[in-house]
């Protein structure tokens, strides 16, 4: 969803238009004051340059954002039931997107083991972000907290969503309606019950990370068509609709949503790559919690693709189609 956003909200022709959709963006999205954790806590900043420098984009999930126990500034209290790295390399030729099973048992700085998505709740975004610059080892640039809701708002938007299911199933979101194999057209309540299941599948949280997946390459796919970049009306109603779900940093404004999209005018959806964080299996903690154990063998390569913002690094960790 949120490189769909980088193609509206950079999408509009002429450039008093464009503005107009930036201001959409910032009047609509919330901003968070403080997202990032203390400087001294923080992998080191890269050095400047003239060429434009990777970017990594933390994308939250949420089923409770706004509720009467949520503090907006931190989103302290909740639990993020989605979680996404966004990673734009220094070219702008791709982007590579890392899903992280949220039940992942992990260090949480001051907390120490616990699953991952606990971080968010713990401490707000802040937390959240120095427990992923901890695992990747590279500076997290910008947060977005999505609604859970905004899946259907989007779906909506564009007057439905094109999405591959690999495995068929009932679903126990919307009882009595089945999802076949095959490429599905989804509408609003249709796309949130299809991101939102886990009950039907054996691996649970796995098959949902994969059926996110698929359901963001179906929005790109769709937003990234000239026939929406190019029609000023279908522009300013999605960006409308999108945006008041979203919850964002401060920096995440109009201006660097502009500027990103004009360097990313040339990817396309089929540039657009997702991988799983590795695993090494499921397990229970010494208290007794269901978790997913992360593979740290495996996750150094990972860690090198981030820190290094190698193509061929990321390409490796692609799974085949």
């Amino acid at each position: 969803m949120i490189i769909g956003v980088l193609a509206l909200v950079g999408g509009g022709s002429a450039a008093a238009y464009a503005m107009q959709l930036g201001q959409t963006w910032d009047q609509k999205t919330v901003k968070l004051a403080n997202a990032f954790p203390a400087a001294d806590v923080r992998p080191e900043a890269p050095a400047p340059t003239a060429a434009p420098a990777a970017q990594n984009i933390l994308v939250l999930g949420s089923d409770t954002r706004g509720d009467g126990n949520t503090s907006i500034d931190g989103l302290e209290g909740q639990r993020s039931d989605t979680i996404m790295v966004v990673h734009i390399p220094g070219d702008r030729q791709h982007i590579t997107v890392m899903s992280i099973m949220r039940d992942s048992w992990v260090d949480i700085p001051g907390y120490g083991e616990a699953k991952i998505n606990a971080a968010l709740s713990y401490g707000g975004v802040p937390l959240a972000v120095q427990t992923i610059e901890g695992m990747i080892g590279a500076r997290i640039d910008h947060v977005a907290v999505v609604d859970f809701a905004g899946f259907r708002g989007v779906a909506d938007a564009l007057g439905g969503v094109n999405v591959y299911n690999s495995i068929p199933f009932d679903s126990s979101k919307m009882p009595g309606h089945r999802f076949e194999r095959g490429m599905q057209a989804m509408n609003g309540e249709e796309a949130l019950a299809f991101v939102r299941e886990r009950y039907a599948f054996d691996d649970g949280d796995f098959q949902r990370a994969r059926n996110q997946q698929e359901f963001a390459k179906g929005v790109m796919s769709q937003v990234m068509n000239a026939a929406i970049l190019t029609n000023p009306g279908r522009l300013g109603g999605l960006v409308s609709a999108i945006a008041p779900y979203l919850v964002v940093d401060s920096g995440f404004d109009a201006a660097y949503v502009g500027q990103l999209a004009v360097e990313l005018r040339d990817v396309t959806p089929t540039d657009v790559s997702f991988f799983t964080a590795p695993t090494s299996g499921t397990g229970t903690s010494s208290d007794g919690q269901s978790i997913v154990n992360v593979d740290w063998d495996a996750f150094v390569a990972v860690k090198s693709a981030f820190q290094s913002d190698s193509a061929e690094q990321f390409a490796a960790l692609i799974p085949p189609k």
